[in-house]
This record gives structure tokens, sequence and C-alpha cells, in this order.
């Protein structure tokens, strides 16, 4: 039998160098008996091996994502995580797919454990809470407690060291302790929790956050998943939890008495053919004017995400205007309408119908890019009825300064904000219609729609329409 007796800090480098050795000799896991110094007593009465590099031997090869899941497990608090991690790399080195084998006992096992792990490291970047040392030298040092449920103190500590490079700091545990100073990383015994410090923030802190807690968006159970109770002893906001939870009821009660009353979805949807009469009451006297307003436009939610509002462009007096249905990405972040893909596919209809895009004014129906966020990707999401019907008050100031004698819509949204007819565009196409403000409409196709056809037949004619109603505008006038 085969003692190995690893050390507290350290463990997982002293394992590898014992695992190297032990498969260098070729001595099969069930004659291993591996425990790390502080455990019960075992080894002591036999005798443990002294860890050593792996003599020459046939060279060790694992896959990446193995090697992962490995020092993940030994960071485990099972007592058999030492025993378990060299079985898999024993196995590993007679079974090449034994990774790629998800109903092996010894490899759901290991993804259990690794899950485990990752969730107590999550927690503890999360909770760590540190408290400055005062009048400690000429760095600022502070002192944080934390404990956690594995031994994962050496595996995260280098996330505070890369965040927190600038100060001095340690992280006190049971199961170990990090200090870093002047950049330097180092590892000690594990302690009894010591006497809390105190520190003059946590007052401001619990003030914050009394004042961000929404008592509307309270899942008692959802908050408990994400932060246990076991956490809350060592957080200065944990005793304003209870009660903040306790009166959440009554504060929404309140709230919704005291928000602004809204009119009913029906009327809302029978204002739009007279709202022409309130445009050209309110009228914006100037370009200059509008475009000001327009920039810093906050009637509905859209602005929040948005970079900025995206301002039609063209001359003051437009025979031709062409409206769209919101910024892109790249026209949020230049400021500018139709300068992405799309637009691309509308120069090139402007081409074809012989119109020159320096005479036609152009706009959106709604002047902020609404998007999700995947990754770091901004995926274009269309507008919802509100925020057409909000921001068509900016459409109607554009058509009564730019006073155009047939606007060219290109897709629902545009058509909609123009005629309050929301049917789909596909059977309107090429007609014209009235507008609610006195303007004829020619119905289209948005470009966009060019972009995410696969066909290229399909592509070809919708390319076709757009230019034949650019050419029917042109015409007209």
């Amino acid at each position: 039998m085969e003692n190995v007796l690893l050390p507290p800090l350290g463990f997982a480098a002293a394992w590898r160098d014992a695992a190297r050795d032990l498969l260098a000799r070729e001595i099969p896991p069930e004659q291993v008996h591996w425990q790390c110094e502080g455990d019960a007593p075992g080894l002591e009465l036999f005798g443990a091996s002294v860890v050593s590099k792996a003599a020459d031997g046939p060279e060790i090869r694992l896959p990446r994502a193995l090697l992962g899941l490995i020092g993940d497990v030994l960071c485990a608090n099972v007592p058999v995580r030492f025993s378990m991690a060299y079985r898999i790399v024993w196995r590993a080195q007679r079974e090449r797919h034994l990774l790629g084998d998800a109903s092996d006992p010894d490899i759901a096992w290991l993804q259990v454990l690794s899950k485990l792990v990752h969730r107590d490291q999550h927690k503890m970047k999360a909770f760590v809470r540190f408290c400055e040392e005062q009048g400690s030298g000429a760095r600022r040092a502070f002192t944080a407690w934390f404990e956690p449920d594995h031994f994962i103190v050496e595996a995260t500590a280098p996330f505070f060291a890369r965040r927190f490079g600038d100060m001095d700091w340690r992280i006190e545990t049971p199961r170990g302790c990090a200090v870093c100073t002047g950049g330097a990383l180092h590892f000690g015994p594990g302690i009894a929790k010591p006497v809390a410090l105190a520190d003059p923030t946590e007052e401001l802190w619990r003030t914050y956050y009394t004042n961000i807690f929404n008592p509307a968006r309270l899942k008692v159970k959802a908050m408990q998943s994400e932060m246990p109770k076991k956490y809350w002893k060592n957080l200065p906001e944990a005793d304003l939890i209870p009660k903040l939870i306790a009166s959440a009821e009554q504060r929404v009660i309140a709230m919704r008495e005291a928000e602004a009353t809204q009119p009913a979805l029906r009327s809302l949807r029978m204002e739009p053919y007279e709202r022409p009469v309130a445009i050209a009451a309110e009228m914006t006297p100037d370009r200059e004017s509008l475009d000001t307003q327009i920039a810093g436009c906050t009637r509905c939610p859209l602005h929040c995400n948005a970079t900025q509002a995206v301002r039609g462009e063209g001359p003051d007096r437009a025979a031709i205007m062409v409206v769209g249905e919101q910024p892109g990405d790249r026209e949020d972040l230049a400021g500018r309408a139709f300068v992405g893909p799309a637009g691309r596919e509308l120069d090139a209809a402007f081409m074809a119908a012989e119109v020159p895009r320096g005479g036609v004014y152009l706009t959106n129906a709604v002047k902020h890019f609404k998007h999700t966020v995947r990754g770091k990707r901004r995926l274009h999401e269309r507008p919802g009825r509100s925020e057409i019907e909000t921001c068509r008050w900016w459409l109607g100031q554009e058509v009564a300064l730019a006073r155009p004698k047939i606007i060219v819509a290109l897709g629902a949204t545009a058509a909609y904000a123009l005629t309050g007819n929301g049917k789909a565009v596909t059977a309107r196409q090429g007609q014209v219609e009235p507008s609610l403000f006195g303007s004829p409409v020619l119905i289209t196709g948005h470009p966009a729609a060019i972009l995410r056809v696969p066909d290229p037949a399909l592509a070809e004619r919708l390319r076709s329409e757009l230019a034949a109603a650019l050419r029917t505008a042109r015409q007209s006038v």
C-alpha cells in the first residue's frame, strides 16, 4: 500500500507531483491511500510516503477539459477527493474517450463536484466584504472574513489579486487565509472567526441598500437561492433584509397609489387620428430646435439603453420623405440614419431609381435603438405599439417642417406610424394611402428584409420592389 500525505496548503501541486510519480511507477488506484494533514488520523499510523517529482516514464496527456474538472474535485470538501482524482487520471490513460461517457459514474460524480466548487467560488466572489484597516501604512489595507464550503481559497484568491492589485488585503477563512501585500500573494492556515472590524462606510452602504431595494420585484425564494441565509451573518445589510421583506407589500401599495394614472389602452388606439391637430398646435418652430429636443427625448424607456437618439437628415423642404423603422446598431453608434447594412441596400435602391439621397429627408418612426444584448452583440428588437405611438409626436413634427409631397414608408412599423393601419405590408406593397399628417404615403418593404431572406431570387425581387417604389415617388413629385 502506498501512503501519501499532502499538505493543507499547496495540496493541488503536491497531489500532481505525487500522481505523476505513482503513474510513472504504474501504481493502481486501489493501492494508494491519500490523506491531507489535519484530516482525521490514519496515515500517521503507517507512515506517509514523501511526495517527490515523477521519475522518467511514459508521457501523461489529458484533455484540457478533464484537467479543469480534476482541479475542481481537488478543491471539493469530500474525503475521497484525492483518490477519486487519481482514479480518473489512471483510467484516462487507458480509456481514451472516458470524458465523453456521461453515464460513467466517475465522470457523473466529477461533474457534480465541479458544479458545487464553482458555485462556492462564485459565492466567495460575490459575498466577500472588505473592511478597511485604519492607519495601516502607505498603502490602504483591507480585511475580509468568509466561510467557504470547499477548499477554494488558493484557487479563488488570484481573482481578488487581479481586481484589487492597488491595495493590500487579506481574506481569512476557516479553510485557509489569502494575503496580498504589495501585489504578492501568500497563503496561510485557516483560523477561527476574528472579532469584526468597525467600518465607517457600512452605515452609508446600509442606507444605499435600503433605498435601492425594490419591493415590487421581490422574490424571496429566488433571493434566498442566490444569497443563502448562511452568508447573511457576514453582510452589513443582512439585518435590514427581514424588515424590508416584511414591509414590501405595503410599500408596493404606496407606490401604486403614488404613480401617475394612464389613459385606457382602448382610448390610446383611438387617438392617432386626432394627433395631427395637437401636433400642429404645438409645433416646434425650426429644425435646430427640433433636433435639440429629439436628442434629449425621454418620452419612453427606449432612451435608457440606446447610445443616442438618431434624428432625421435631409433638406428642410424635401419633396420626398423616407421613413424607416428605427436606428440599427451602426446608426445608434454613429448618430445618423441608414448608415449600416440596410442603409447600403437603400443607397443601391436610390441609385436604381435615380433618386439622389441628398434631396430626400431620411428619418425613422422610432428615434432610439431597441435591442436585446446577447454576449457582445446587440440584436434588433421590433418596437412595440406604445413606443411607436409615443414617438409619433416627433415624426409629425418632421413632416410639418419638411412638408413632403409624398412619404415612402419602409416596412410595417413606419406604415403604422404614418397611417395608423397595422395590417401586413406584403398585402399593401406599392399602394398609396392617406397619412395622419396630410401627405400621401407610399407603402413598401424595409431594406433590412433583403438582408434576412436566404433565397437570392426573393432578395432580388425585394430589391426591385424597393427601387420601383422610390421611382414611383420620384415620378409623383
